[in-house]
């Protein structure tokens, strides 16, 4: 027939083949790298933002839960570094990246004295206890 192809003529197509597969699993690596470099660089911009002021919350604008902790440090007397993750570059990246290392989905996230302290419900916890001022006198973030 007119259209009939022997593989047999052409030896090199599955040379070809080959490399095509080879070097698209290759571009596949290196994008599974690039992601992982791209979520690394981010959670180690979380600790480097965390580890530069004693009080440091990760919120969004709309969570109400985020502004009660907000007016809660506040109201201690404490002004806390707060990123906003809806208004800032790179917010959703950071996001994941706090999901990633196991603070909860649920805003704010909370770092005192360069350490996760968990989200709203670990920071109210405290606060009831009476251990949270304490955290923030250690931090340097009250002075009371």
């Amino acid at each position: 027939p007119r259209f009939h192809t022997n593989h047999s003529a052409h030896p090199h197509k599955s040379t070809i083949y080959y490399i095509h597969i080879h070097s698209l699993f290759h571009c596949l690596l290196f994008i599974a790298y690039v992601r992982n470099s791209n979520k690394q660089k981010y959670m180690d911009r979380v600790f480097q933002l965390a580890a530069e002021r004693p009080v440091v919350v990760f919120s969004k604008s709309t969570c109400c839960m985020c502004h009660t902790i907000k007016t809660l440090f506040f109201d201690f007397g404490v002004n806390p570094t707060v990123y906003e993750l809806d208004h800032i570059p790179g917010g959703r990246e950071i996001e994941h990246a706090l999901a990633r290392h196991g603070a909860a989905n649920d805003f704010p996230v909370v770092f005192i004295d360069g350490n996760l302290v968990g989200g709203a419900n670990e920071i109210m916890t405290l606060h009831l206890k009476g251990s949270l001022s304490g955290m923030l006198k250690r931090a340097g973030a009250l002075w009371l």
